[in-house]
């Protein structure tokens, strides 16, 4: 196989396995589980795993519509622009409008893991980067 053949097929095997683990930054991963439509126009349901490495953050992101997530394991510290800091941990849940600029950072020795529910726009990317809130 020629080099630029192989480049060509690197490149391309990378575009289709980025909505399978996409990253915010380098101490998240994203783990699609399952993607289907739901009732409402324009939207689908992707569910996914989602683990945030020990002393690392998401990074601030927003989402294309809502997040709805439970803690697994661990415990890390919810950043959401416009409020207080909350820290969830195993057996909790939380819930993120669409647009919400938001992060969570794992202060922990462990790894943080959730199962997350997104509602989202069809054709969007499932999370998007954006600023840190002002505070």
């Amino acid at each position: 196989m020629s080099q630029r053949l192989q480049r060509a097929f690197i490149g391309l095997a990378c575009l289709v396995a980025a909505p399978l683990c996409l990253a915010q930054a380098s101490g998240l991963t994203r783990t699609l589980v399952t993607k289907a439509d739901v009732s409402v126009a324009n939207r689908e349901a992707v569910v996914a795993r989602v683990e945030v490495s020990p002393g690392s953050a998401a990074g601030w992101h927003t989402h294309p519509g809502d997040e709805i997530s439970y803690v697994q394991e661990g415990e890390a510290t919810l950043l959401m622009a416009g409020q207080p800091a909350r820290k969830v941990a195993a057996g909790e849940a939380f819930v993120i409008p669409a647009g919400v600029v938001h992060n969570a950072i794992n202060h922990g020795q462990t790894a943080t893991k959730l199962v997350g529910v997104y509602v989202v726009e069809k054709g969007q990317p499932l999370a998007t980067p954006a600023p840190a809130p002002a505070p």
